[in-house]
């Protein structure tokens, strides 16, 4: 339930944020958000933080910045293809960075079946026969689904290292500073009350809810569990996209759509299967987010 509450928390801060595209580009649309979110985690984080941080090893701490590096990537690339293509079909193709680190790990050469099956799906959203096909948008959303295999495989080094919401709050921090650049100037040229009271629900919506949510739900399910909730994400975007935004899909579109939703759930299945479930956590309420947790290899958007 917690995973299904983030999904949809998330995809409504992503398809809100595509609203705030008229007011500000992308980019100050992101880093607004991801500065919200991490002055929120820091406050979270108290001294706890800094004691943490204090206490962790430089080989931990450089885990935190290239993870916060590669979640601004992750989102940037995101921001900037939803101002151009649907959203359902962004987050379809940056879904493919998780399917890829999940089959890859499998070894199977059978498992590749998923893959191709996305790629079909992919090319379904996209439909680059018409003419319109935004070739920009695609590569943007390409790029933030490397950004997300890193994220994904950054994440375990992080989380072996630091609690949920101190690897979180770092790795927001760290975010907020790479982007700075692109989306601080504007800001700081012509402050807008409006836009930054926005984006601090937006933030609320997405990172800030959403991925302590996941943290949470990584910590009391099971891999394959998790996956394959994890794999209705494009389909929960392509919903709140066509609520909020009112991105109502081609058929074709839709077809494309299943097809990279069960990739997922086959990639899920396929994973789990010949497997067991790992124990539960002896103490469900701690939050560190441990081995276990960190082994979901398809978490994340």
């Amino acid at each position: 339930m917690m995973l299904l509450i983030g999904m949809f928390t998330l995809h409504t801060g992503s398809a809100l944020a595509v609203t705030a595209f008229d007011q500000a580009s992308p980019a100050t649309v992101t880093w607004l958000r991801l500065s919200w979110a991490a002055l929120i985690l820091l406050g979270l984080g108290g001294r706890s933080l800094w004691r943490a941080v204090r206490e962790a090893t430089w080989r931990e701490r450089g885990s935190v910045v290239i993870l916060g590096t590669a979640s601004a990537g992750m989102m940037l690339f995101y921001s900037e293809a939803t101002a151009r293509i649907e959203l359902g079909t962004a987050t379809s193709i940056e879904f493919l960075g998780a399917l890829v680190v999940a089959v890859a790990a499998m070894r199977r050469r059978r498992e590749l079946v998923w893959i191709l099956a996305a790629g079909i799906g992919v090319v379904c959203l996209t439909r680059p026969w018409q003419s319109d096909l935004d070739v920009l948008g695609v590569g943007l959303a390409l790029a933030g689904a490397a950004c997300v295999a890193a994220y994904i495989v950054l994440t375990q080094r992080v989380g072996a290292g630091f609690g949920a919401v101190h690897g979180l709050a770092l790795a927001m921090t760290v975010s907020a500073l790479v982007t700075a650049p692109l989306g601080a100037p504007a800001v700081i040229a012509a402050p807008d009350l409006d836009l930054i009271l926005l984006t601090l629900g937006i933030a609320l919506l997405f990172p800030l809810v959403p991925f302590l949510l996941e943290m949470v739900a990584l910590q009391r399910m099971s891999r394959t569990a998790y996956s394959t909730f994890a794999s209705l994400e494009p389909a929960v975007s392509l919903v709140m996209g066509l609520v909020i935004i009112g991105q109502a899909p081609a058929v074709v579109q839709v077809a494309g759509m299943a097809l990279v939703v069960v990739a997922g759930v086959g990639a899920a299945r396929g994973d789990g299967s010949g497997r067991s479930a790992p124990p539960p956590e002896p103490d469900t309420h701690h939050s560190r987010v441990d081995g276990s947790a960190a082994r979901n290899d398809t978490a994340m958007h």
